[in-house]
């Protein structure tokens, strides 16, 4: 059966998200995963992703479950019951019980799933309120709005063109770039490559679109072609899904990668040839002026910021009892330069909280009657936040140093009759026995030295966004806002207290 037979509208009132079976039967549609140069026959059982699978289809069990679906779920202005995020917020009261949904969800995987089905809602939820800017697409937006909040769907979005001829100009990429090659009554058909799509082997649909570099440079009149926005189903014929190597599958047990082994989100690479996009999923069409414009119209920035950072806080806790133990382990977390260190990573837990906190509690008029976080918050967290982990990397080789690699090769060295007695009398820490200390410093490696950490710590640096583009874009939203201005007539207003003959302020006083 396939996705969009699965996925069908729902009527307003009634209760059919999700749940964590009705997820994993959900995306068993013969989507073609390519993984090892062989097909995927079902991503949910295949070992390298049924884990992450498992974790999602948890998400969508805590939805249905008495301990916490009064905090994950409301009911839309429509009468549709949906989680918190996946519905506009009116808001700040509302915006701040959304933000706690996400963290409920966050809790379950530590924060280390960057792209769970809430991470997609900071865009998909807007469609609520803003279906109107995709005229003549409109009614499309509004109708997958419905469909999405009233099952919880998971989406994903593609954005970044491969890396090939990026010194050409964009419309001569049709043979790389997705592009439109025609078109017919019932749809449109498309071509082309989009990466990276994190997760998205266990999504229902992707949003595919050009990012917002890509659609500054387009030009009316030579790239309608790739001025383009939709949802694909991921059993669309004609799309292939290429995955880089699997960290689950390589994980030998969850004793040598606790994370790796069940919560590796595995980033694809999108590959279109002549697939067909029924017209119900297009949002814009070889419209260029809108492909430039539904980023600043559509609220995903400003809510996609408050999802990560409400992630990264609860990702910085986790981190934060990995050191304070790791450092009780080695004996040293007693030492005042240790603190320290233990200090600025709580320090910054609680700073990404604040952020978190300060985007939901001061929002501002979104589109429609919606609020949404404060377009400065979310650009300053954006800044701060793609930085923020490589200084976790930081402050754990600094404070371990060379601990994490004072381990075993495998388990079996602690099943082995002869190696554990030595094992246990050379390698236990500070109160802790040897295997103890062993698992801790090998969840430690996991999160911080792994193949899977070298991933993650990528995926933090670059996820929302070169680091020149974050930087410019807070720049350019501070002018666009009038905030530079200000913060030059506050120096011009100084620069007036005064000249050559003294003060100028009558009430200050000179010789």
């Amino acid at each position: 059966m396939s996705t969009r037979e699965k996925l069908i509208d729902s009527p307003p009132g009634s209760t059919c998200l999700l749940d964590g079976e009705s997820f994993l039967d959900s995306v068993r549609d013969g989507r073609e995963v390519w993984y090892d140069g062989e097909k995927v026959r079902d991503v949910t059982t295949h070992p390298a992703f049924r884990n992450s699978a498992k974790n999602v289809a948890r998400l969508y069990d805590a939805l249905h479950d008495p301990d916490f679906s009064s905090a994950l779920t409301c009911m839309d202005r429509n009468g549709i019951h949906t989680h918190r995020f996946f519905t506009p917020s009116y808001s700040a009261a509302e915006l701040l019980a959304a933000r706690d949904a996400i963290a409920i969800w966050q809790r379950m995987t530590y924060g280390w799933m960057g792209r769970t089905p809430d991470y997609k809602a900071a865009f998909m939820a807007q469609l609520a309120e803003g279906y109107d800017f995709y005229e003549p697409f409109g009614e499309n937006a509004l109708n997958w709005y419905r469909k999405y909040a009233a099952q919880g769907l998971f989406l994903n979005h593609v954005l970044v063109d491969p890396p090939v001829d990026r010194n050409r100009p964009h419309h001569e990429g049709t043979d790389v770039f997705v592009n439109v090659t025609h078109d017919d009554d019932r749809g449109i058909y498309v071509s082309g490559a989009k990466m990276a799509a994190t997760g998205s082997v266990l999504t229902h649909a992707t949003f595919v679109a050009p990012n917002s570099g890509t659609a500054s440079r387009m030009e009316e009149g030579k790239d309608e072609a790739f001025a383009l926005v939709f949802i694909v189903d991921m059993d669309t014929p004609g799309l292939k899904l290429i995955g880089r190597p699997s960290y689950e599958l390589k994980s030998h047990s969850p004793f040598e990668a606790p994370l790796a082994s069940r919560f590796d989100e595995n980033d694809s690479v999108l590959v279109f040839h002549e697939a067909f996009i029924p017209w119900e999923n297009v949002l814009v069409y070889r419209d260029v002026e809108k492909a430039k414009g539904f980023y600043a119209s559509s609220g995903f920035f400003n809510r996609f910021n408050l999802q990560s950072a409400t992630r990264l806080a609860v990702k910085l806790e986790f981190a934060c009892g990995l050191l304070i133990k790791g450092t009780e382990a080695t004996g040293t977390a007693s030492f005042r330069g240790v603190q320290t260190e233990v200090g600025e990573l709580v320090a910054m837990s609680n700073l990404v909280w604040a952020l978190s906190s300060a985007m939901a509690l001061d929002p501002e008029p979104g589109v429609g009657e919606s609020v949404v976080p404060r377009l400065q918050t979310a650009a300053a967290a954006r800044v701060y936040m793609t930085s923020a982990w490589q200084r976790v990397r930081e402050i754990f080789e600094k404070i371990l140093a060379g601990g994490p690699i004072v381990t075993v090769s495998s388990l079996k060295d602690l099943q082995s009759p002869e190696l554990d007695p030595i094992i246990e009398r050379y390698f236990r820490g500070t109160g802790l026995p040897a295997h103890d200390r062993i698992k801790l410093f090998k969840l430690i490696w996991d999160a911080l030295y792994s193949e899977f950490a070298g991933r993650h710590a990528l995926y933090e640096r670059n996820y929302a966004g070169n680091h020149e583009q974050q930087r410019l874009d807070a720049l350019r939203w501070s002018d666009a806002r009038g905030d530079s201005d200000r913060y030059r007539q506050m120096v011009d207003d100084c620069l007036g207290d005064y000249d050559l003959s003294g003060w100028r302020a009558d009430y200050l006083l000179g010789d």
